[in-house]
Parts: structure tokens; C-alpha cells; sequence
């Protein structure tokens, strides 16, 4: 199976020991990053709704994008957001990570599609962002269906019919379903509260990217193998999901000894 899961804002650039790859879409990534770096520092601030202090931060590297200013992190390992806490790259272990490089991808709005492996610059262009370029006024205009072509030539390079959704609707919706030969699986993940199960933003994220690990470490090769995921105090809820739609229910007291 492939999984595939979302990039994070926030960047752990801690230096790694560890072979890097070329990204699939580079020759793209400094396309975008050209785009970027013909807008003032307040049109970035617009366009990702973020603070003067990280507009200046981003312009300078959209700047230094094609230079060598910035050292290059493996993609799993650099982003640090609450998905890559619970996917806890950096304590996989060698096989794991070469498996993962064949079966994992990261949606990025920069680079489109990464491997575990593939170096990145420290960056921050969210796929919802609407930055325009000759291909059309946003980034899904941008991608169009070359991820979905992208994913497809990987599934069949590993030989499965089944992609693992672990991204945002965000991510996710930079993927032409349309173009998609593979059967999607998303999984959910709800909090038992007084009210009812509840999708809690944060807690769903780390369980997505625990999911990912999970599916890794197991090699896993049948969709029905990740009703088995248990990690974090979660159990397969069936009457709350549906085929394409598993659930996963952590109990209250589970929330607790997690």
C-alpha cells in the first residue's frame, strides 16, 4: 500500500546523518519559488495570512531558494508539526525508513509530492495558498493531476491498488481523484467525549501520522490489516466509519493514559 500524509508549518532544522534523495518535482519547487520571490514581504503576509516577522522570514528564503544559503533536511525529519509527532521519524530505524521511502509520500504545496528522504529547504507555502502562476490562480491549478500521475506510477512500481490517506482535505484535495487509479482508504479518528465521539483536530493529526508509522513498521499490504492500529489507546470503531472511511474511537480513559 501507499500512505500518504501531509507536510507541517513548523521545521525542525536539526542537522542529519542521513543520505538524502532528489524531490520528484524540483525543477516545479523552484518554479513556485521564483513565483514567491516576485512578492513584497506584505503580499506574502496576504497571501499566507501570516506575521510581518514571518513574511520577512519566508521572502528571505524564497530568495536563497536556488542558492546554496540553505542546507537541505531529509523531508520526514525536517517537519515537526503534530502528524510528524506521531509518525516519530527519527526513531525508525534503517529498514523501516528505506521501506517508507517506497511507501510513504508527504503532499507538499512547494515540491508537490516527497519522499521521506528527499531534501528540502526550510520553507512555508501551504497547499491552500492562492499563488498565481502561469498554470492557473492557485496551487491546485498549479498541480493539476501530476500528483495523482505521480501516485499511480509509485503504486504500481510497489504493486498495490490502495493509497492510505492520511493527509489533510487541504493536502489531500491537490490529489485529482479523478486521474487516481487506486482505491482511497481515509482513515477517521474520534475522541469519546460526554457529547459523543468527536474529531478533535489535534489529536486526529498525531493519529494520522502514528497510522503512518504504523503501516510501515508493518509492511502492511491489505487495507482490513490497519483495523488492527491501536496505537495511542485507539480501537476499530466500525459503527462509526464505513469501508473507504475506517474508525478508530480512543476512549476517555485511554485519553487519559496516553
Amino acid at each position: 500500500m501507499l500512505t500518504v500524509i501531509s507536510p507541517a508549518k513548523r521545521l525542525d532544522c536539526t542537522e542529519r546523518d542521513v543520505a538524502t534523495t532528489t524531490p520528484e518535482f524540483m525543477d516545479d519547487a523552484v518554479t513556485l519559488a521564483r513565483a514567491a520571490k516576485r512578492l513584497s514581504q506584505a503580499e506574502l503576509r496576504k497571501l499566507m495570512d501570516i506575521s510581518a516577522e514571518l513574511a520577512k522570514l519566508n521572502a528571505e528564503r524564497f530568495k536563497a531558494f536556488e542558492t546554496d544559503a540553505e542546507p537541505t533536511r531529509p523531508a520526514a525529519l525536517a517537519f515537526a508539526g503534530d502528524t510528524y509527532a506521531g509518525l516519530e521519524a527519527t526513531s525508525l530505524d534503517a529498514d523501516t525508513l528505506a521501506y517508507a521511502q517506497d511507501h510513504l509520500r508527504i503532499l507538499s504545496g512547494l515540491y508537490g509530492l516527497l519522499r521521506p528522504l528527499d531534501a528540502i529547504k526550510p520553507y512555508r507555502l501551504e497547499m491552500g495558498s492562492r499563488l498565481k502562476t502561469r498554470k492557473g490562480p492557485s496551487l491546485y491549478a498549479y498541480w493539476g493531476s501530476r500528483l495523482s500521475e505521480a501516485l499511480n506510477t509509485q503504486a504500481e512500481a510497489v504493486r498495490t491498488d490502495t493509497l492510505i490517506n492520511c493527509a489533510s482535505v487541504e493536502y489531500f484535495s491537490a490529489v485529482d481523484e479523478k486521474a487516481l487509479n487506486l482505491q482511497v482508504i481515509t482513515p477517521q479518528f474520534y475522541e469519546e467525549k460526554p457529547g459523543g465521539p468527536k474529531i478533535v483536530s489535534f489529536f486526529a493529526k498525531k493519529a494520522r501520522g502514528a497510522m503512518a508509522r504504523f503501516i510501515q513498521e508493518r509492511r502492511l499490504t491489505d487495507p482490513a490489516q490497519i483495523l488492527d492500529f491501536d496505537t495511542g489507546g485507539y480501537t476499530h470503531a466500525p459503527e462509526l466509519g464505513t469501508d473507504t472511511k475506517p474508525a478508530f474511537l480512543r476512549t476517555e480513559a485511554a485519553q487519559k493514559a496516553a
